[in-house]
């Protein structure tokens, strides 16, 4: 068995074999690093952190938990971001009204939210809980099986504290395509990117949440960006969101009847 190479790039850290990356090692340094110095830093969207989507009383309850695309991160306002743009997309699938609301940090790992933001959620009944993850454990180079252990352990927590709630689990990004990465750094990284992606299905799946992997196609156009190159524009959280409604509108509690007691 070839010995695998395991490089850190300005924070990364992925497994090739030798003798492919170890040309590449000093290009793949310059390359972090020039990325990380010219990568401009974005503020989380601005706001309230909760509203409603559609008239009336809201039927369906929305939380969106995790990272920096939780709260908006290449958004002006969270309305135009992730939580405000899903329940849009649930509102105009459903015709339910949706109550919406984040709790999130830039930042975050998947092990931070379980410790941090998950007890935020206290209190809270939500229908439908949405998990985004996985970019900060790509950074900070956490080994896969730990990945897979602090993921099992933030969808467990969601379920225990929210057992009639619907959950659902982001998929990775397609980091490959990020225009803020050049080449080969881009390809490397990515590579890494759909090794969790993997296992975010496989835990998604042992514990009952839905795992929604994010369309590739959306990288292939620039205006889905924010500035940075590597978070969404409003315009990719539209986008990202109708792939999550549809993923999620079937897993969601159906509305009471009309009269009845609201889900």
């Amino acid at each position: 068995m070839k010995k695998a190479f395991s490089l850190p790039v300005s924070g990364f850290r992925v497994n090739f074999p030798t003798a492919l990356l170890l040309p590449l090692a000093p290009v793949l340094l310059v390359q972090a690093r020039r990325t990380a110095r010219r990568t401009p830093r974005l503020d989380p969207a601005s706001g309230a952190d909760r509203g409603v989507a559609g008239a009336g009383a809201p039927d369906l309850r929305l939380v969106v938990i995790g990272d920096s695309t939780a709260v908006g991160v290449g958004a002006a306002a969270y309305t135009e971001a992730l939580p405000g743009s899903l329940a849009a997309a649930l509102h105009r699938r459903l015709g339910r009204s949706v109550a919406w609301s984040v709790t999130g940090r830039s930042g975050a790992t998947a092990r931070r939210v379980v410790t941090d933001l998950v007890p935020a959620l206290n209190g809270a009944a939500p229908d439908l809980v949405v998990i985004t993850v996985g970019i900060n454990d790509l950074i900070r180079r956490r080994p896969l099986r730990a990945w897979a252990a602090d993921l099992s352990a933030l969808v467990t927590a969601v379920r225990g504290a929210h057992r009639d709630a619907a959950v659902l689990v982001a998929g990775m990004p397609p980091v490959h395509r990020f225009p803020a990465l050049p080449q080969p750094l881009r390809l490397v990284v990515g590579a890494r990117a759909r090794a969790m992606d993997r296992v975010m299905r496989e835990v998604a799946h042992a514990h009952g949440a839905v795992h929604a992997p994010m369309d590739e196609a959306m990288a292939r156009d620039r205006r889905l960006f924010a500035a940075d190159g590597f978070h969404p524009s409003p315009a990719g959280y539209r986008a990202w969101a109708d792939d999550l409604a549809r993923a999620a509108a079937p897993h969601v509690p159906q509305a009471a009847p009309a009269g009845g007691t609201g889900s």
